[in-house]
Protein backbone atom coordinates (compact mmCIF):
# COMPACT_ATOMS: atom_id res chain seq x y z
CA UNK A 1 0.00 0.00 0.00
CA UNK A 2 2.88 2.36 0.73
CA UNK A 3 4.10 2.04 -2.86
CA UNK A 4 0.67 3.04 -4.13
CA UNK A 5 0.58 6.08 -1.83
CA UNK A 6 4.03 7.20 -2.99
CA UNK A 7 3.03 6.96 -6.65
CA UNK A 8 -0.24 8.75 -5.93
CA UNK A 9 1.62 11.63 -4.28
CA UNK A 10 3.99 11.97 -7.23
CA UNK A 11 1.14 12.04 -9.74
CA UNK A 12 -1.14 14.30 -7.68
CA UNK A 13 1.53 16.96 -7.07
CA UNK A 14 2.96 16.37 -10.54
CA UNK A 15 6.46 17.62 -9.76
CA UNK A 16 9.56 15.98 -8.28
CA UNK A 17 12.36 18.19 -6.98
CA UNK A 18 15.76 16.81 -8.04
CA UNK A 19 18.25 17.81 -5.34
CA UNK A 20 21.91 17.75 -6.36
CA UNK A 21 24.19 19.41 -3.79
CA UNK A 22 27.81 19.59 -2.64
CA UNK A 23 27.05 18.08 0.75
CA UNK A 24 24.29 16.60 2.89
CA UNK A 25 23.55 19.85 4.74
CA UNK A 26 22.98 21.78 1.52
CA UNK A 27 20.80 18.97 0.17
CA UNK A 28 18.74 19.09 3.34
CA UNK A 29 18.33 22.88 3.18
CA UNK A 30 17.33 22.80 -0.50
CA UNK A 31 14.83 20.02 0.18
CA UNK A 32 13.25 21.85 3.11
CA UNK A 33 12.91 24.97 0.96
CA UNK A 34 10.99 22.92 -1.62
CA UNK A 35 8.75 21.33 1.00
CA UNK A 36 7.94 24.74 2.46
CA UNK A 37 6.76 25.75 -1.01
CA UNK A 38 4.41 22.78 -1.18
CA UNK A 39 6.63 20.67 -3.43
CA UNK A 40 6.73 17.53 -1.31
CA UNK A 41 8.28 15.00 -3.70
CA UNK A 42 12.01 15.13 -3.01
CA UNK A 43 14.70 13.20 -4.89
CA UNK A 44 18.13 13.48 -3.24
CA UNK A 45 20.73 12.38 -5.78
CA UNK A 46 23.60 10.08 -4.84
CA UNK A 47 26.06 12.39 -6.56
CA UNK A 48 25.62 14.36 -3.32
CA UNK A 49 28.27 13.32 -0.77
CA UNK A 50 26.42 11.89 2.23
CA UNK A 51 23.14 11.64 0.33
CA UNK A 52 21.94 8.88 2.63
CA UNK A 53 22.51 11.16 5.65
CA UNK A 54 20.33 13.86 4.10
CA UNK A 55 17.66 11.30 3.20
CA UNK A 56 17.59 9.85 6.71
CA UNK A 57 17.28 13.32 8.26
CA UNK A 58 14.53 14.40 5.87
CA UNK A 59 12.54 11.21 6.48
CA UNK A 60 12.86 11.67 10.26
CA UNK A 61 11.83 15.33 10.24
CA UNK A 62 9.49 15.60 7.22
CA UNK A 63 8.33 12.05 6.58
CA UNK A 64 4.78 13.01 7.46
CA UNK A 65 4.74 15.94 5.05
CA UNK A 66 6.81 14.75 2.11
CA UNK A 67 7.83 11.74 0.06
CA UNK A 68 11.61 11.39 0.17
CA UNK A 69 13.44 9.41 -2.49
CA UNK A 70 16.90 8.80 -3.91
CA UNK A 71 18.26 9.71 -7.33
CA UNK A 72 21.26 8.80 -9.50
CA UNK A 73 21.13 5.25 -8.16
CA UNK A 74 23.30 3.23 -10.54
CA UNK A 75 23.38 -0.20 -8.89
CA UNK A 76 21.49 -2.45 -6.45
CA UNK A 77 23.95 -1.81 -3.60
CA UNK A 78 23.28 1.93 -3.73
CA UNK A 79 19.57 1.19 -3.97
CA UNK A 80 19.74 -0.88 -0.79
CA UNK A 81 21.66 1.90 1.01
CA UNK A 82 19.01 4.38 -0.09
CA UNK A 83 16.18 2.11 1.06
CA UNK A 84 17.82 1.53 4.44
CA UNK A 85 18.10 5.32 4.84
CA UNK A 86 14.34 5.54 4.33
CA UNK A 87 14.00 6.32 0.63
CA UNK A 88 10.44 5.83 -0.57
CA UNK A 89 11.33 5.75 -4.26
CA UNK A 90 14.48 5.20 -6.31
CA UNK A 91 15.44 6.99 -9.53
CA UNK A 92 18.23 6.09 -11.97
CA UNK A 93 19.54 7.84 -15.08
CA UNK A 94 19.45 4.48 -16.87
CA UNK A 95 17.69 1.13 -16.55
CA UNK A 96 19.44 -1.56 -14.52
CA UNK A 97 17.79 -4.97 -14.09
CA UNK A 98 19.27 -5.89 -10.70
CA UNK A 99 18.34 -2.49 -9.28
CA UNK A 100 14.76 -3.06 -10.44
CA UNK A 101 14.73 -6.42 -8.67
CA UNK A 102 16.15 -4.90 -5.48
CA UNK A 103 13.46 -2.22 -5.41
CA UNK A 104 10.70 -4.72 -6.18
CA UNK A 105 11.93 -6.92 -3.33
CA UNK A 106 11.30 -4.11 -0.85
CA UNK A 107 8.19 -2.66 -2.49
CA UNK A 108 9.90 0.57 -3.52
CA UNK A 109 8.93 2.33 -6.78
CA UNK A 110 11.84 2.30 -9.25
CA UNK A 111 11.97 5.02 -11.90
CA UNK A 112 14.80 4.36 -14.37
CA UNK A 113 15.90 6.55 -17.22
CA UNK A 114 14.78 5.14 -20.55
CA UNK A 115 15.15 6.61 -24.02
CA UNK A 116 14.07 4.01 -26.55
CA UNK A 117 10.87 2.00 -26.80
CA UNK A 118 12.89 -1.17 -26.34
CA UNK A 119 14.37 0.11 -23.05
CA UNK A 120 10.88 1.06 -21.92
CA UNK A 121 9.53 -2.36 -22.83
CA UNK A 122 12.27 -4.18 -20.89
CA UNK A 123 11.73 -1.94 -17.86
CA UNK A 124 8.00 -2.62 -17.89
CA UNK A 125 8.66 -6.37 -17.91
CA UNK A 126 10.44 -5.97 -14.57
CA UNK A 127 7.61 -4.09 -12.91
CA UNK A 128 8.69 -0.48 -13.42
CA UNK A 129 5.74 1.84 -12.79
CA UNK A 130 7.20 5.16 -13.95
CA UNK A 131 9.74 5.65 -16.73
CA UNK A 132 12.07 8.62 -16.45
CA UNK A 133 12.79 10.25 -19.82
CA UNK A 134 16.34 11.50 -19.47
CA UNK A 135 17.66 13.83 -20.62
CA UNK A 136 14.33 15.37 -21.52
CA UNK A 137 16.02 18.24 -23.36
CA UNK A 138 17.41 15.78 -25.90
CA UNK A 139 13.93 14.63 -26.89
CA UNK A 140 11.27 17.25 -26.18
CA UNK A 141 7.55 16.89 -25.44
CA UNK A 142 6.71 15.67 -28.94
CA UNK A 143 8.72 12.51 -28.31
CA UNK A 144 6.41 11.62 -25.43
CA UNK A 145 3.38 12.05 -27.64
CA UNK A 146 4.96 9.76 -30.24
CA UNK A 147 5.77 7.08 -27.66
CA UNK A 148 2.26 7.17 -26.26
CA UNK A 149 0.95 6.15 -29.70
CA UNK A 150 2.15 2.53 -29.67
CA UNK A 151 2.53 2.41 -25.86
CA UNK A 152 -0.35 4.45 -24.39
CA UNK A 153 -0.08 2.70 -21.03
CA UNK A 154 3.44 3.91 -20.14
CA UNK A 155 3.87 6.45 -17.35
CA UNK A 156 6.58 8.93 -18.32
CA UNK A 157 8.32 11.57 -16.20
CA UNK A 158 10.86 13.77 -18.02
CA UNK A 159 13.81 15.28 -16.20
CA UNK A 160 16.22 17.77 -17.70
CA UNK A 161 15.03 20.65 -19.84
CA UNK A 162 11.69 21.09 -18.08
CA UNK A 163 10.77 24.57 -16.85
CA UNK A 164 7.71 26.68 -16.09
CA UNK A 165 7.44 27.77 -19.71
CA UNK A 166 7.32 24.32 -21.32
CA UNK A 167 5.86 22.28 -18.49
CA UNK A 168 2.35 22.51 -19.91
CA UNK A 169 3.36 20.91 -23.19
CA UNK A 170 5.10 18.03 -21.40
CA UNK A 171 2.01 17.32 -19.31
CA UNK A 172 -0.46 17.77 -22.16
CA UNK A 173 1.58 15.39 -24.32
CA UNK A 174 1.08 12.62 -21.78
CA UNK A 175 3.60 12.94 -18.93
CA UNK A 176 2.25 12.03 -15.50
CA UNK A 177 4.76 14.31 -13.72
CA UNK A 178 8.00 16.20 -14.31
CA UNK A 179 11.35 16.28 -12.56
CA UNK A 180 12.89 19.72 -11.94
CA UNK A 181 16.53 20.16 -10.98
CA UNK A 182 18.72 23.16 -11.73
CA UNK A 183 15.83 25.37 -12.84
CA UNK A 184 14.46 25.02 -9.31
CA UNK A 185 17.53 24.85 -7.09
CA UNK A 186 19.89 27.36 -8.76
CA UNK A 187 19.23 30.09 -6.11
CA UNK A 188 20.97 27.87 -3.53
CA UNK A 189 24.31 28.98 -4.99
CA UNK A 190 23.65 32.44 -3.51
CA UNK A 191 22.06 31.06 -0.36
CA UNK A 192 18.62 32.26 -1.50
CA UNK A 193 16.57 29.34 -0.23
CA UNK A 194 13.58 31.65 -0.03
CA UNK A 195 13.66 31.87 -3.82
CA UNK A 196 13.64 28.07 -4.05
CA UNK A 197 10.51 28.06 -1.91
CA UNK A 198 8.89 30.60 -4.24
CA UNK A 199 9.83 28.61 -7.34
CA UNK A 200 8.60 25.38 -5.78
CA UNK A 201 5.22 26.98 -5.13
CA UNK A 202 5.10 28.20 -8.73
CA UNK A 203 5.76 24.72 -10.13
CA UNK A 204 3.10 23.15 -7.92
CA UNK A 205 0.60 25.86 -8.87
CA UNK A 206 1.46 25.47 -12.55
CA UNK A 207 0.68 21.75 -12.47
CA UNK A 208 -2.68 22.43 -10.81
CA UNK A 209 -3.43 25.05 -13.42
CA UNK A 210 -2.58 22.67 -16.27
CA UNK A 211 -4.75 19.94 -14.78
CA UNK A 212 -7.57 22.32 -13.90
CA UNK A 213 -7.37 21.42 -10.22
Amino acid sequence: MKKIKVLQNITSVGVVAVIRADNADDAYAMSVACIEGGLNNIEVTFTTPGAEVAIKRLVAEYGGRAVIGAGTVLDPLTARIAILAGSEFVVSPSFEEDTAKMCNLYGIPYMPGCMTLNEMKEALKLGVDVLKLFPGSAFGPDYVKAVKGPMPHVNIMPTGGVDLNNMEKWINNGCIAVGIGGNLTAPAKEGRYDQITELAAQYVAKFKEIKGL
